[in-house]
């Protein structure tokens, strides 16, 4: 041996960070993390610390598409929503109130209101669709005028939907999948379909935090933590029924985690009582005296 040391030279990452993946592609950051949950940007995990990173290659590849690939992940409010579909903003809003079109994203703005964000490849899709076009000129069918009339709004319920398929593509197993279902519950509601108290435990731990939020408390906060919570009696249903079998599922892989029990003092079986008079029974069993 020599008595110079020899360096070990780290592993190169797999991939770039989001950032930098967005910057190659000329993306947003919040582009670019929309082209992963539509499936539309491969990542791998990141093994030095956690997360996701974009393979060289992959940004290699898409790097001649990137105009399809910015177009893709476009998203436009209700403004220029309506323009792309040749319609004036009040209709689309009636559309999108009755679901036939769902919000990608949501943000508050300075008066602490919801504006929602729609893919601009969507709307394109749906005006061409000839089946619609009965939506977008003339009278509302009737059917749906007395929907609007009793105040349906399906955005955030529509939007909780699809963005629960997004946290389903992006976890890492079973019980991270629990989690996912789970984000969209009432803790009470998760307490009455987990009997188990460190399966609950294990699920609240695993649930993703809304996609915008604030400082704990702030009004931003709670409005974010609003939408993100099924508030229709079949909607909660649907989740609770989700959670269920995505425990169940996860049970079977692996059971959750628990704390590890305390050892018992040595000579005294389970189940006997602790402390001196616990201590003595044990004695007069075992001695006689």
């Amino acid at each position: 041996m020599t008595g110079t040391a020899t360096a070990i030279a780290r592993p190169r990452p797999l991939g770039c960070t989001f950032g930098r993946a967005a910057r190659e592609l000329g993306l947003r950051r919040s582009e670019l993390e929309l082209g992963v949950h539509l499936g539309r940007i491969r990542t791998v995990p990141d093994e030095g610390g956690g997360g996701s990173r974009v393979p060289r290659a992959e940004i290699e590849r898409l790097r001649d598409r990137a105009e399809s690939l910015r177009e893709s992940v476009r998203s436009v409010g209700t403004t220029e929503s309506a323009a792309l579909m040749n319609i004036p903003a009040a209709r689309f809003t009636r559309i999108a109130k009755l679901g036939l079109v769902t919000p990608v994203h949501w943000y508050p703005n300075r008066y602490r209101a919801v504006v929602w964000l729609y893919l601009a490849d969507e709307l394109r899709r749906f005006a061409a669709e000839e089946d619609n076009a009965r939506l977008l000129t003339g009278r509302t069918p009737g059917e749906l005028r007395d929907r609007l009339r009793a105040g349906a709004d399906r955005r955030a319920r529509n939007w909780r939907g699809r963005h629960c398929g997004f946290l389903l593509r992006a976890a890492a197993g079973p019980w991270e999948r629990a989690g996912a279902v789970a984000a969209f519950l009432d803790p009470g509601e998760i307490d009455g379909v987990l009997a188990d108290p460190h399966e609950r435990a294990h699920v609240k731990s695993l649930r993703p935090p809304p996609p915008v939020h604030g400082a704990a408390g702030t009004p931003a906060a709670l409005l974010a933590e609003k939408l993100m919570t099924a508030d229709e009696p079949d909607e909660i249903d649907w989740f609770r029924d989700d959670l269920a079998r995505a425990v169940a599922e996860a049970r079977a892989a692996r059971p959750a985690p628990r704390p590890a029990g305390r050892p018992h003092p040595v000579g005294i079986e389970r189940g006997q009582p602790r402390g001196l008079r616990g201590w003595l029974r044990h004695l007069h069993r075992t001695t006689g005296l």
